[in-house]
């Protein structure tokens, strides 16, 4: 079992691995904007949280308000220095 990481670049082929699905069914997921992916040059680069919404939302929205919740502390931490 992979872990997926919110803030990783997978590539189609990664995403494919990880999710267990085939080449035509990524296809049709980035087609009709399930994943969303950006593209360089000829090829999709997907985040780590893209997929983590399609497999599980209510577990990307925790992991989310958890990094919301450090990136806050680490601000104001950082900002007497």
């Amino acid at each position: 079992m992979h872990e997926i990481k919110p803030n990783a670049v997978y590539t189609t082929a990664e995403a494919q691995e990880v999710l267990k699905i085939s080449n035509s069914t990524m296809k049709r997921l980035l087609k009709s904007g399930l994943i969303k992916a950006n593209k360089i040059g000829k090829q999709y680069r997907i985040l780590g949280h893209e997929l983590l919404s399609l497999l599980s939302p209510g577990v990307d929205k925790k992991a989310t308000d958890i990094y919301q919740k450090v990136k806050v502390k680490t601000i104001e931490a950082t900002n007497n220095w």
